[in-house]
């Protein structure tokens, strides 16, 4: 309440200098004929004293009389100066109503009197956070300069590919990874982070060659949950939700009963076991709980269920660790990561209810949702986002990604992502994802010819012979036999 009176004080005390002469009036203005006059007057006066002093001769004095006297006469024809402004209390009445509306609509219009107050003691983790996340991207491009002038570095590659990962910069995180690997850098645990890596890339999907490394992840090290949890996805994208939830199952039991990531495997194996058509099956009971930190197959279990490479984007989005804490992080614990990035998460989202104009901040918020495996809430914030910069294609494509996340292919594509995916063939005609996702809503809705319009043209932007190729081809052959439904 304190600032509003202020406010309204400052403003009077700007329009009191406007308002004053309309409210008393102005004081009347001598008429210029009597300074005039004056004038003269003491003119001849003056004459006379020179007179007397000697000073003039008479016949100076007396035409200097006479010019003087001739324009004391001329003075009187003067005419009268106009009225000053009179006193108009209903006019500054209207200047201080006119004034103060329009102040008042240009701030509700372009302000946020609805934002409150923050002190500025509790603004001090949010300048952290930011200067973090710069120093981060600082210490990242110091590293890739590094890397240029040492190339074979092979933990510098690591480290690189990590931190890129933390940055949500899946493309080149992946490469990094590459390098890395092609210097020897091939033990289980970077594979793991590498193969994770690549379904990132894919938006959540576990491509052919995601799945290919994450077998030789599975040959190299069989308690990585990384490995075990990722091929259970892939089982279940590729239509085998029973041999997803044995997967599941398995590495349920070997996680210990209060692992955090429990819940989140439990959700998968109950849509696992929706999209066969069973009950859901009790949930694996798992070790007993172990003292002190997480360890071993619990931390794999941890960076499977979203932690790991994928967590590390959503530190990265939320905030990200400082420079020094880009090598610091990759030594954590799964759990202690994980909350970690639930914290950076959770301080994002008061950020942003704080400030709903951030576009920069719903889209992080989106990705870093979309890393913790909270399809419904990433996606919320990408329709925020898409509020904001409703011209920009990439951003309900992003919310279409974080809807489709834990899309299995016998589920149903939802309408709300049909309705995304069509605004952004509105811009983008061939965009792969839109292509492979409104041909499978066609083919579920009995739309054949549409389906197979889309896939079609989806075969011609894939290498000839490829696995995507065989799958696009697949798809199109079980349209063969479909028949058009009611609205084909």
């Amino acid at each position: 309440m304190i600032l509003p009176f202020l406010l309204a004080l400052l403003a009077f005390g700007t329009l009191l200098p406007i308002l004053a002469p309309l409210l008393r009036g102005s004081r009347p203005v001598p008429a210029r004929a009597s300074f005039d006059q004056a004038v003269y007057r003491d003119q001849l006066h003056e004459l006379d004293r020179d007179i007397t002093r000697g000073l003039i001769s008479p016949a100076e004095a007396a035409a200097a009389r006479l010019e003087i006297q001739r324009r004391l006469l001329a003075a009187d024809r003067v005419p009268p100066a106009p009225p000053r402004l009179s006193r108009s209390p209903v006019l500054a009445a209207i200047v201080f109503l006119v004034i103060a509306a329009g102040s008042v609509s240009s701030y509700l219009w372009l302000g946020s009197p609805g934002v409150p107050d923050e002190p500025y003691s509790s603004r001090t983790a949010e300048f952290a956070a930011d200067n973090s996340q710069s120093s981060m991207r600082g210490a990242v491009a110091a590293l890739a300069a590094q890397l240029k002038q040492n190339p074979g570095n092979a933990q510098g590659w690591l480290l690189y590919g990590r931190s890129l990962a933390m940055l949500d910069q899946w493309d080149k995180a992946e490469d990094a990874y590459r390098h890395a690997i092609d210097l020897g850098q091939t033990s289980p645990v970077v594979l793991a982070d590498h193969a994770e890596v690549m379904v990132m890339q894919a938006g959540g999907t576990v491509t052919p060659a995601a799945e290919t490394a994450l077998k030789q992840v599975l040959k190299a090290d069989p308690a990585s949950g990384i490995a075990r949890y990722y091929l259970a996805i892939a089982a279940m994208q590729a239509g085998e939700p029973r041999r997803a939830i044995d997967g599941l199952q398995a590495l349920l039991a070997d996680l210990p009963a209060d692992s955090p990531v429990r819940p989140q495997l439990g959700r998968q194996v109950a849509a696992a076991a929706q999209s066969a058509g069973i009950a859901v099956p009790k949930l694996a009971e798992g070790r007993p709980p172990a003292p002190g930190p997480t360890t071993g197959s619990d931390a794999a279990g941890s960076g499977a269920a979203g932690s790991g490479a994928a967590g590390s984007g959503a530190a990265g989005s939320a905030g990200g660790p400082d420079a020094k804490a880009v090598a610091d992080a990759a030594n954590m614990s799964d759990a202690q990561r994980q909350g970690m990035i639930r914290g950076m998460v959770a301080q994002l989202a008061a950020k942003q209810q704080a400030d709903p104009s951030n576009l920069d901040g719903w889209l992080r918020l989106g990705r870093a949702y979309g890393v913790l495996h909270e399809p419904d809430k990433a996606a919320d914030a990408f329709d925020k986002a898409a509020g904001l910069k409703p011209d920009d294609v990439s951003i309900p494509l992003q919310e279409a990604r974080a809807l489709l996340s834990d899309h299995a292919p016998t589920d149903k594509v939802s309408p709300r992502v049909v309705g995304l995916l069509k605004r952004v063939q509105a811009s983008e005609p061939t965009q792969p994802l839109v292509l492979w996702y409104l041909g499978m809503a066609a083919a579920q809705d009995a739309h054949p010819d549409q389906a197979r319009q889309y896939w079609s043209t989806l075969l011609t932007q894939v290498p000839p012979g490829s696995a995507d190729a065989k799958v696009i081809q697949s798809a199109l052959d079980t349209l063969s036999g479909q028949k058009p439904g009611a609205g084909g």
